[in-house]
């Protein structure tokens, strides 16, 4: 039987959607005002799920507790009130979309969750907008 253990996060953080290889003209047309030059900020809400079979000594599919202290270290204190593209160096070279930064959580945390676990990575740029990856 396979339960799914999640954690609900949430963090503030600016970011700037533009390809240094285009004109302003394509920047503006592709991520409009997503490309502001002086940046522009999201509440993101974060849910971290791991997926697996219940351990028969402790009742955990994992310890919340863990999964807490781990999107804390490995997320909340390198993207909480950062600019993602200057503060993050995963996105030196990477354009911080949402599809970008879910992918990138996800590589931060897999390491971490036991392999026989299976990991999703939501994340909430607004209310509506969100994008979920999994591997």
């Amino acid at each position: 039987m396979k339960v799914k253990a999640s954690r609900k996060a949430t963090f503030n953080a600016a970011h700037r959607l533009f390809r240094p290889d285009w004109d302003e003209e394509k920047n503006n047309a592709v991520f409009g005002k997503c490309n502001n030059p002086r940046f522009h900020g999201h509440n993101y809400d974060l849910i971290v799920s791991v997926t697996g079979e219940i351990d028969p000594e402790t009742g955990f599919v994992i310890d919340l507790k863990v999964l807490k202290d781990l999107i804390k270290e490995q997320v909340l204190d390198p993207f909480d009130h950062k600019n993602l593209n200057l503060d993050v160096p995963e996105f030196q070279n990477l354009n911080p979309t949402a599809e970008n930064i879910a992918v990138v959580i996800w590589n931060k945390l897999r390491p971490h969750i036991d392999a026989e676990r299976e990991l999703e990575v939501v994340l909430y740029e607004t209310p509506r907008n969100f994008v979920t990856y999994t591997g």
